[in-house]
C-alpha cells in the first residue's frame, strides 16, 4: 500500500474517543486520498478487522459506504472524497465512527501539511499509544469493563474475557513497525 505520492502530506493525529488513558495513533497520508482509502488505512493502524460498518463526519456531512437500499440516502459516497479537501488547515478536525453498535469514534486532527514529497513512504504510522479494544467488546465503556475483568484474577469473568480475547491481551502493546509493515504491503 505505501508508495511515494506527489500530493501534499498530511500528518494527522487519530485518537480514540471515550478511552483513558489514550489510544491514539499518528499517521502520515497523501492529501489526495479518498475518504474510503482513509478508512482502510484506520483499521491497519488501530488493529480493527474492517467487519462493521464506518461513517467520516465533517461538519454536517456524513461520508460512508453508499447503501444499495437507498436507506441511508443522506450518507455520501466516501470514495468521492479526498481527505484533503475536509483537512485544510492544521487543528481542522472531523470524526471516523467503527461500528455503529459499539460507537467507535476516532478524532481526526491535521497537525501539519507538508511538501508534496517526504522522506517516508506514505502511508505511515510514526507514533502511537496502547492497543486497539478488541472487536465487539462494547464500545468504550464495554472495553473499560473488559479491562477490568482481565486485570484483576479475583474478578468473576477474568477467566472467560481472557479466553474471549484469545488468551492474553495487553492493553499498552503498540507495535509501530507491525503497522507500517501491514501498511507496505
Amino acid at each position: 500500500m505505501a508508495k511515494k505520492v506527489s500530493s501534499p502530506i498530511l500528518q494527522v493525529k487519530v485518537t480514540l474517543e471515550g478511552i483513558r488513558p489514550p489510544i491514539w495513533r499518528r499517521l502520515l497520508v497523501p492529501g489526495d486520498i479518498s475518504l474510503r482509502k482513509f478508512h482502510d488505512i484506520l483499521q491497519i493502524a488501530f488493529g480493527w478487522t474492517d467487519s462493521h460498518l464506518h461513517m467520516f463526519v465533517a461538519g454536517e456531512d456524513r461520508y460512508g459506504l453508499p447503501d444499495p437500499d437507498g436507506e441511508l440516502d443522506w450518507m455520501k459516497n466516501d470514495a468521492r472524497v479526498k481527505l484533503g479537501q475536509l483537512l485544510l488547515k492544521p487543528k481542522d478536525s472531523l470524526t471516523y465512527e467503527y461500528d455503529f453498535g459499539d460507537g467507535w469514534i476516532h478524532k481526526i486532527v491535521l497537525e501539519k501539511s507538508g511538501a508534496e514529497s517526504a522522506p517516508a513512504k506514505v502511508p505511515s504510522c510514526i507514533g502511537g499509544a496502547r492497543a486497539c479494544p478488541p472487536e465487539d467488546c462494547g464500545g468504550p465503556w464495554g472495553y473499560m469493563e473488559f479491562l477490568k475483568a482481565i486485570g484483576n484474577p479475583r474478578h468473576p469473568e477474568h477467566e472467560e474475557m481472557l479466553e474471549w480475547a484469545g488468551g492474553e491481551f495487553d492493553p499498552e502493546l503498540f507495535d509501530v513497525e507491525a503497522v507500517n509493515q501491514e501498511l507496505a504491503d
